[in-house]
C-alpha cells in the first residue's frame, strides 16, 4: 500500500471537505483515509486512477512530489512529459516557494 500526505488542506466549506473524502473515495486505487493520510492499493495504478490522483490533488493544493512514486515506463512519457500542467509541481526539485507559485497568475496566493 501507499500512503499519500494530505494534511494541511485548507476547505472553503464543509460540503467542499465532503467531496474531497467522496472524490478521493471514487478513485479506483482507493483503499482508506486514515485521518489526513489517503491510502492507495500499490504504486502500480491504471492511468485513469493516476490521473484522477493528479487532479485532486492539483485541485485541493496538496502536495504533488509524493506521486512522482508512480512513475513507471508504461506512464513516463505522458506522466513525466514537462509540458504536462502537473509537471513541476511533481517533478522539480522543492524549492521554497510560496504555495500555488506555478498555478496560473490569477490563483496564486500573494504572499504577506
Amino acid at each position: 500500500m501507499v500512503y499519500l500526505d494530505c494534511s494541511g488542506v485548507r476547505f472553503g466549506s464543509q460540503l467542499d471537505e465532503k467531496h474531497l473524502f467522496q472524490w478521493a473515495a471514487e478513485i479506483a486505487c482507493f483503499v482508506l483515509w486514515e485521518q489526513d493520510t489517503l491510502v492507495v492499493k500499490s504504486r502500480r495504478i491504471s492511468e485513469e486512477s493516476l490521473r484522477d490522483l493528479l487532479a485532486l490533488f492539483w485541485r485541493y493544493n496538496i502536495p504533488m512530489r509524493q506521486l512522482a512514486q508512480f512513475r513507471n515506463s508504461a506512464n513516463e512519457a505522458w506522466f513525466a512529459a514537462p509540458i504536462m500542467y502537473w509537471h513541476k509541481k511533481v517533478f522539480a526539485p522543492q524549492l521554497n516557494l510560496p504555495p500555488n507559485a506555478d498555478a496560473p497568475a490569477g490563483r496564486r496566493v500573494a504572499p504577506r
